[in-house]
C-alpha cells in the first residue's frame, strides 16, 4: 500500500494469529452444488466423513466421480475397504502431483476468499467462519455462479 509522505500511516487492525480451520469440500460440475464439511484435522477419518456426504447428497442413479489432489489421508489404506465398497456409486480421480490448478474446488476457494474475506477484519475465528459458512449456505442449492465458475467445456 502507498502513502503520501505527508500523511499518517495507516493503522490495519488485524487479529495475530495462526489459527485455521480444516474443512473438505466437492462442487458438482453439473449444476453448481457446493458440499462441504468442517473438521477439526485433515486426515483419513474424517475424510471419510466427508465422502459419506458426498455420497449421500450424490444423485441417485448416478456415479459420482471425486477429484482429489495427492494429500497423504486420500490414499489411506484404513478408508480402502469403505471405498470399495462403494465403488458402484463413487470413483476417487487422483490429479497428477503439483497441479492444484486442475481441481474445480479450488475455483470455487479463490472466489470464496475474494467474497467474504478480501478487506474485511474478523476480531475472531468464529466471525470468520459464520461469513463464510453464510456464502456456503447460499451454494448448497444448484446455483449458477458455481456452475459457470466450475464448467468444463
Amino acid at each position: 500500500m502507498w502513502v503520501p509522505p505527508e500523511d499518517k500511516d495507516p493503522v490495519l487492525l488485524h487479529a495475530p494469529t495462526r489459527k485455521s480451520v480444516a474443512l473438505f469440500g466437492a462442487v458438482c460440475l453439473a449444476d453448481g452444488r457446493l458440499a462441504t464439511l468442517r473438521a477439526d484435522v485433515f486426515d483419513a477419518v474424517t475424510f471419510r466423513d466427508f465422502l459419506c456426504t458426498l455420497v449421500r447428497r450424490r444423485r441417485r442413479a448416478k456415479k459420482m466421480i471425486v477429484v482429489l489432489d495427492n494429500a497423504r489421508y486420500h490414499y489411506a489404506a484404513i478408508n480402502e475397504p469403505w471405498v470399495e465398497a462403494h465403488k458402484d456409486v463413487l470413483e476417487l480421480s487422483h490429479l497428477p502431483p503439483y497441479s492444484p490448478e486442475l481441481n474445480p474446488v479450488e475455483r470455487v476457494w479463490k472466489l470464496t476468499r475474494r467474497i467474504c474475506t478480501h478487506n474485511q477484519y474478523f476480531p475472531n475465528l468464529e466471525d470468520l467462519i459464520a461469513t463464510v459458512q453464510e456464502q456456503f449456505g447460499r451454494w448448497r442449492q444448484p446455483n449458477e455462479t458455481l456452475h459457470r465458475l466450475c464448467a468444463v467445456h
